[in-house]
């Protein structure tokens, strides 16, 4: 006993200097940006310092160097300013929808059905994702930083497919500009055609993303393992094994999303008027 006790001490321990470590990072981080203000100020709280800070195993000058990345690109991109009626047209055949469960942690989950997509046009692609995406993380409950893409394979072919340019593109503003963002990716009954496409885009995927993805093929004995233990299957659509009947319906989304545009205009401090602008 005594000895266990020793040894439990000398773990706190660790974690305590763990813990002052990253949480000296995160000042020195903070102090390195400099003075900010407005939406950069509002953006740079302790936990995106944080999350990029994790992205970078830690190390200060490439965390610094990613966030100032991130700063730029939200200046010109302005994501928290896109509105619905902008992307809606992409989506509406159901190609990405909020799902209306959690997975068992917790988390908001993005539910996207590629082989719903009707046009390549890349860069509406990815105005849509990162609209929706911006939507989750603001909803996300207050102790949770990360979202769970759950992915339908079914009807997806190479003609429904984005160009592997397009799928690089988008790759590198999830990774670059929303670091820790994705706790887990169901890939749910990928075609075998798609492990061509899957070895051309990989190569821009980096290692700690790669690691969050999981392939589940339903015929395979794995597979309901595999669900069961990132979701309820009582909640969780039949088309990934679960046992709720779920309609897509565009026009309720619009209405949701609407509502959901003055919440992130009030958030951001964005004036009302742009939101219909």
């Amino acid at each position: 006993m005594y000895g266990m006790s020793i040894f439990r001490g000398r773990n706190s321990e660790k974690k305590l200097d763990d813990d002052s470590s990253r949480f000296a990072k995160v000042s020195e981080l903070r102090d390195a940006l400099g003075p900010l203000n407005g939406r950069t100020l509002q953006y740079c709280n302790e936990a995106c310092l944080k999350r990029y800070l994790e992205a970078r195993n830690w190390n200060v000058d490439k965390a610094k160097k990613m966030l100032e990345e991130s700063i730029k690109w939200r200046a010109t991109y302005k994501p928290e300013e896109i509105r619905w009626h902008e992307v809606a047209q992409v989506g509406e055949t159901g190609l990405i929808s909020k799902a209306n469960f959690q997975d068992r942690d917790g988390r908001s989950v993005l539910i996207m059905r590629p082989g719903m997509q009707k046009t390549k046009a890349g860069e509406g692609n990815l105005r849509h994702l990162v609209y929706l995406s911006e939507n989750v993380i603001l909803n996300l409950p207050e102790d949770k930083e990360q979202m769970t893409w759950l992915i339908d394979f079914t009807g997806w072919t190479m003609n429904t497919n984005v160009p592997i340019s397009v799928a690089r593109d988008i790759i590198n503003v999830l990774q670059n500009h929303y670091p820790e963002r994705l706790g887990e990716v169901i890939l749910y009954n990928p075609p075998r055609i798609f492990e061509a496409f899957w070895k051309a885009v990989k190569l821009f995927v980096d290692a700690k993303t790669s690691k969050k993805m999981k392939f589940v093929y339903p015929k395979r004995k794995d597979c309901e393992e595999v669900m069961n233990s990132s979701f309820d299957i009582e909640s969780l659509p039949v088309e990934f094994g679960g046992k709720v009947h779920l309609k897509y319906n565009h026009e309720e989304l619009c209405r949701e999303m609407a509502m959901e545009d003055v919440k992130t205009a009030k958030f951001w401090q964005i004036d009302p008027v742009l939101i219909t602008a």
